[in-house]
Formats: structure tokens, sequence, C-alpha cells
């Protein structure tokens, strides 16, 4: 199988960093409608409750995956650690920290996105993987935690947002200049 150039990496990365922060804050619209109880209460979710998923994100991926992938570095965290209890301030930092993946994006090397990334585990064991499908993991993540709030939501007997990559990349072409 042909691996896409890393000009189409790099163009298809963008792509994904900027459905992350499209659809966190299309997530944000419905996450605030919950009742302060619906919010925190153990809703079957990995980490518990949709607070807990989304401090995970938080955890997850910018303080574990963006440092190692922005600046070689590797935080041993909890993954499960609450690193902000308020819930508007969570909502603030997980939008802003989404924003911070286009830049990195569009400062890589184009030669990195061929390479491997370097660093320690959470648990402190070495690994070296390909770059280009660990960027991927990063999305992927987010879009299977999302993905499990959303059930919570509607399970709980609220409205959920569409929030499918293609939607966005719709909502997107209605919106250009024909």
């Amino acid at each position: 199988m042909k691996l896409p150039s890393v000009t189409d990496f790099r163009a298809y990365f963008l792509t994904l960093a900027r459905y992350d922060v499209w659809a966190t804050r299309r997530l944000y619209e419905h996450v605030d409608k919950l009742t302060e109880d619906d919010y925190r209460r153990d809703a079957g979710l990995f980490f518990t409750s949709v607070h807990g998923t989304l401090n995970h994100l938080l955890v997850a991926e910018h303080r574990v995956w963006f440092p190692r992938l922005a600046e070689g570095t590797s935080n041993k965290v909890a993954l499960n650690e609450e690193v902000e209890t308020d819930r508007a301030r969570l909502r603030e930092r997980l939008v802003d920290a989404a924003g911070r993946w286009t830049p990195l994006i569009e400062s890589l090397d184009p030669g990195r996105f061929a390479a491997t990334l370097d660093y320690t585990t959470t648990n402190g064991v070495p690994q070296s993987l390909p770059f280009a499908p660990t960027l991927g993991h990063v999305f992927n993540h987010a879009t299977y935690h999302r993905g499990q709030i959303t059930a919570a939501i509607t399970a709980m007997g609220y409205r959920c947002p569409e929030i499918d990559l293609v939607w966005m990349l719709q909502v997107e072409s209605r919106e250009q200049p024909q």
C-alpha cells in the first residue's frame, strides 16, 4: 500500500485539527444544557461521567500527546486525573487546547510526518511509533470519547449534536462562496 505524500498528510491533519475544534464546540452546545447532576453522574462511561470523560480528553490530548508531539517531552500523569474541577473552565481549556493543533501541524517540517515519534509512556516505558499514525490516533481518540459522551447524553434524554467529520465538511461546503 502506498502512503500519501507528506503534503497530503499535512492537509489531512489540518482538516482533522479543524474538525477537532468544530466538534468540541458543537458537543459543548449540548453538554452545556446538562444539569449539574447529569453532567457529573455515573453514566457508565470508561471515565464514569461526562465531566470525567471531558477531563480525560484534556489530560490525554493536551498533557500527554501534545507535549510528546510538539516538544518531544513525556509527562508522567494519570489518565483519569481530574485536572479541572470547574465545568466552565474545563470547556474553555478544551476548546483552547484543541486550537493548538493547527499551528503545530503547520509548523512541522514535511519530513516529520514520515519519521518516528520516540517517547516514554505514562508507565515509564520507552516507545517508538510512526509519527503520522500516532498523530492520527490523537484525533481518533477524541472522536471516540465524544461519541461516548453523545451516547450518554442521548441515554439521559437530551438531544445530541451531529458531529461527524463529513457533517462539518458539508457545512463548510455550503458556506463557501460559489
